[in-house]
């Protein structure tokens, strides 16, 4: 791929503006899913109520339904309050994710509840106590949970293809492959520099999370008493 592709790709408003859009849908779902997992683990592990396995075990249902059978009814929930073609679509499914969940709740279990117990006895209440002793601690598998958010998100053809109409909207899946569409293989050289701009931020994110992936991945093995 010559550089005179990729002088093209960058003066290329409509790449741009995709870039833009992907960047807001993917930051905001980041965010709101690793918090909201954050803390739904949190309460899974440590936390005491009634009907915890029972609704832990409808989140690990969760895992077993794919997207496909979920696009009728989300486009009919957002179509009734009239947020399709905007970018809530694609950020508020991302609130809940079943397998960030999932994986919050087994690092938490790896942590020992003497801390719990001793901030208790200091008089901290549950969300101090999380905050202020258990999230410091979170690092790694945070830094896991946005590496897969992120590539959830930033990936994200299907769903973006059926709530989307407006191309001022659109992500850089959804361009690259109206791009392709209308150029075919004429422009070959152009397309693959367009597919290497649109994987290179999962890259960049990857290489500068990986050292607390694996630090995530070391401790997932270690129990602590």
């Amino acid at each position: 791929i010559s550089s005179f592709n990729y002088g093209l790709v960058f003066e290329n408003g409509r790449l741009i503006k995709s870039y833009l859009n992907s960047g807001i849908v993917t930051i905001s779902s980041v965010l709101l899913g690793v918090s909201s997992s954050l803390l739904a683990g949190y309460a899974f592990s440590k936390g005491k109520f009634k009907g915890k396995k029972f609704l832990f075990l409808i989140v690990l249902c969760t895992l077993m339904i794919p997207m496909e059978p979920r696009l009728i009814p989300l486009y009919k929930l957002f179509n009734s309050v009239n947020l399709l073609n905007t970018f809530w679509p694609l950020i508020l499914p991302h609130l809940i994710s079943g397998m960030l969940i999932f994986l919050c709740k087994q690092f938490f279990d790896q942590l020992p509840d003497t801390l719990r117990e001793a901030a208790q006895i200091d008089g901290a209440g549950e969300f101090k106590i999380f905050i202020r002793i258990y999230l410091p601690l979170a690092g790694p598998i945070a830094a896991t949970m946005v590496i897969l958010a992120f590539i959830w998100s930033w990936n994200d053809f299907l769903w973006p293809l059926v709530v989307l109409n407006n191309l001022d909207l659109q992500t850089v899946p959804l361009f690259l492959a109206s791009f392709s569409l209308e150029n075919g293989s004429s422009l070959g050289g152009l397309t693959m520099a367009l597919a290497t701009m649109s994987i290179l931020p999962i890259i960049i994110l990857y290489l500068f999370l990986q050292r607390y992936i694996i630090q995530s991945i070391a401790l997932s093995g270690v129990k602590g008493e």
